[in-house]
């Protein structure tokens, strides 16, 4: 499965910020939408990852001052991305072998999704949880 296909049917609605806006209002978004990372987007371009790892070390070097930063001074830059085509298991191990746990997918420079390794680790455990089923109808019709 393609990650093109994984997202597929999802609203297409991806929260965001720009690199002008403050950890705090980038930070207050993540917690209003319950969510741990988004892309920083310029223009049309995505310039890179703000994540609750940036704020964590944003304010552990800059104190309270930190939130009041730009997010596009403590993003994580350049983004590491994929594009429609990846297969998805190949992008649950780029994620594993980087240590990160969001990726901006891109088509032609446009970001078309914002997957997360908990939507990869989903569709994993479906698979062996598919091929489990089938090897206990293989065992049962044998």
């Amino acid at each position: 499965m393609t990650i093109a296909r994984l997202i597929a049917g999802r609203e297409q609605t991806i929260v965001h910020c720009q690199p002008w806006e403050t950890v705090r209002d980038a930070a207050a978004r993540l917690a209003e939408q319950r969510i741990g990372a988004m892309p920083v987007v310029d223009g049309k371009a995505v310039a890179g990852i703000f994540s609750e790892r940036d704020l964590l070390h944003c304010i552990a070097r800059h104190g309270g001052d930190a939130l009041d930063i730009p997010v596009g001074e403590v993003m994580t830059a350049p983004p590491i991305a994929v594009d429609p085509s990846t297969p998805a298991l190949e992008a649950l191990e780029l994620m594993t072998r980087r240590r990160i746990r969001h990726l901006p997918v891109l088509d032609g420079g446009t970001m078309v999704g914002f997957v997360s390794i908990g939507d990869l680790v989903k569709y994993r455990i479906d698979m062996i949880e598919h091929e489990a089923q089938a090897m206990r109808e293989y065992i049962r019709t044998a």
